[in-house]
């Protein structure tokens, strides 16, 4: 029994020429022992696993496209897209947003060629190019003022459009027409609505400088007449509180600006004595913008002044005596009484000459009168009045005051100057010293004249040194090379490859191994089924070869040229050690036999 075993033990390990099997074949041959479940499940997975690696190196080296403009609308898209065609220029749309997206590199290129081409976005208002189209023979005086108006509106929108925060706005006039009758006049007025960016505001500088413009470009509109409103509902133009915080905001903006003049003529100043670095200066200004105004009047008795004389004068001589009805007019005085010039019967004589008479002397001649040589006349009795009135004035000054707003009330200066550093001639060592109060006081002086330091306004200016701490100075933080451009580029190229690799000998050689695996195992147990008694026909070869039979516990069996009785003495021990594989053996020839 043991001599038919031997003897019939089938030899089909290997090839007739001692050659394995190609690839190819031995694949196809382990695929068609499958079952059909599993080679289409493998078929599918090796598919499935080629279109990932087309899709990860496709995705790979896809370029970085960038955004050419946020979004087409205003914009012709077919003129758009024939543009960059024509220009070899690739694109695409973002399906969510509608962004129109080209390569980073072309996105410089793009814009020139869109531009030369004439295609720019527009804000689809319509603005004054409305009055060029045709109008009909029998159009009215109404379309035509509503034409104008609607072309008005539309200038007004683009202009406050291309204010930097608003994204898109709207103006609505209401004109009303205009009548004969003063009482039926009315004003006109106007309402705005702004659509500002995400993110974005106006300041009141900037609502008020809207209305501003749409005030100035409709005739007799006034601003209190017209309305700002942005796209969230909010009112805009509310004219007090906008002049208010306007006003608040330029008065700190004053202050800032200058406490940044006083600062920089600080670093003037210091710069070049200390370096940069070596100091800080601050300034800080006390501003008063009230507004006061003041109106004095003061008198000064001590310096009177002639105001107005009013004189008169009067003198009046009568050449007859009273007469008339006696009265206010007849009531005269008597006439002045002359002193005698003789005594006696001269005296009475003389005494008795009637006014207008010749005058006589004590000897009864007439006295001439030396200037003319005429006879003296007695004279006619006269009345004489003088009255005077002065009106003195008090010497008196009126001034008007009023305070220019931003007045500076007080002035205050910090600086603080660092050690100096003092570096040996001999070994250039550096050492650090703190400076005089010589040295102080000459930079206190300094900066005391370059802001125009005055004591009577209570300014104060402060110079002190301190050692500064040796890690004050900024680091200026490099840029990361993940933030770089090429840095995402270098990722994706690296992902791909990665993705790859690990695809290739994740996946794909795993389950070719397992699929051509079959022929050499089987190959390996053909090795180990060979016949016992063949071993004795082989080639010298394998004379001097032990063949080993795998399992467990590896036997060894003797090579053929130890004869007969070791190689059943090999077989018989075989047989008591592992019985169960001698029998699947046996098993397999009688199956390969028939």
């Amino acid at each position: 029994m043991a001599e038919a075993a031997v003897d019939n033990v089938p030899a089909k390990a290997t090839p007739v020429d001692g050659k394995p099997p190609l690839f190819g074949l031995s694949f196809l041959e382990n695929l068609s022992e499958m079952t059909m479940l599993r080679q289409v499940g493998l078929l599918v997975g090796l598919a499935a696993s080629v279109a990932i690696g087309f899709a990860v190196v496709l995705w790979s080296q896809q370029p970085d496209y960038r955004p050419l403009y946020g979004s087409l609308e205003g914009m012709d898209a077919k003129q758009v897209m024939e543009t960059l065609a024509s220009a070899d220029i690739p694109y695409t749309v973002e399906p969510n947003s509608g962004a129109l997206l080209v390569k980073a590199d072309d996105v410089a290129r793009a814009r020139l060629k869109l531009a030369a081409a004439g295609v720019t976005p527009t804000d689809g208002n319509i603005g004054f190019e409305i009055l060029d189209k045709d109008q009909g023979l029998g159009t009215s005086q109404f379309m035509e003022a509503t034409r104008y108006r609607r072309g008005l509106e539309g200038e007004l929108a683009r202009t406050i459009s291309s204010l930097n925060n608003v994204k898109g706005a709207r103006v609505h006039l209401a004109i009303p027409k205009s009548s004969v009758f003063v009482r039926d006049e009315r004003k006109p007025s106007a309402s705005v609505l702004v659509e500002l960016y995400s993110g974005r505001s106006l300041e009141p500088g900037q609502v008020l400088a809207i209305v501003n413009l749409v005030a100035t470009s409709v005739p007799e509109l006034s601003k209190s007449q017209i309305t700002v409103v942005d796209q969230k509902g909010n009112l805009l133009s509310d004219q007090a509180e906008n002049s208010e915080l306007t006003m608040a905001g330029k008065q700190f903006d004053y202050s800032r600006r200058m406490e940044g003049m006083l600062t920089q003529r600080v670093h003037n100043i210091l710069q070049p004595i200390l370096g940069n670095d070596r100091y800080k200066a601050e300034v800080s200004a006390d501003v008063d913008f009230s507004a006061v105004e003041s109106t004095s009047e003061q008198f000064n008795p001590d310096q009177p002044a002639l105001r107005s004389e009013q004189s008169v004068s009067e003198q009046r001589t009568a050449s007859n005596g009273p007469q008339g009805v006696p009265g206010a007019l007849s009531n005269q005085p008597p006439s002045p009484a002359s002193a005698p010039q003789t005594t006696g019967g001269a005296t009475a004589a003389a005494g008795m000459v009637q006014p207008g008479q010749p005058l006589i002397d004590a000897n009864g001649q007439q006295i001439m009168d030396p200037a003319t040589g005429q006879p003296m006349l007695a004279p006619y009795p006269a009345d004489k009045r003088q009255q005077s009135t002065k009106n003195f004035e008090l010497d008196r000054s009126i001034s008007h005051t009023k305070q220019q707003q931003g007045r500076l009330n007080r002035l205050s200066v910090a600086v603080v100057v660092d050690d100096q550093v003092k570096v040996n001639p001999a070994n250039g060592e550096t050492s650090r010293a703190p400076w005089s109060a010589d040295e102080l006081a000459r930079f206190t002086r300094l900066v005391q004249d370059a802001v125009g330091f005055d004591a009577s306004r209570g300014d104060s200016v402060s110079v002190i040194n301190v050692p500064f701490s040796s890690e004050r100075g900024e680091v200026i933080a490099d840029i990361p090379f993940y933030s770089q451009p090429w840095f995402w580029d270098v990722v994706k190229q690296v992902l791909g490859v990665l993705f790859i690799l690990v695809l290739v000998f994740g996946v794909l050689r795993p389950v070719l191994n397992n699929i051509t695996g079959g022929g050499k195992n089987k190959q390996l147990a053909g090795l180990g089924d060979v016949e016992l008694g063949g071993m004795g026909g082989l080639d010298g070869e394998l004379a001097n070869d032990r063949v080993s039979l795998g399992g467990p516990q590896s036997i060894l069996l003797p090579s053929p040229s130890e004869g007969y009785d070791a190689q059943l003495n090999a077989i018989k021990s075989l047989v008591a050690e592992d019985p169960g594989r001698v029998a699947q053996v046996v098993k397999e020839w009688i199956n390969a036999d028939e």
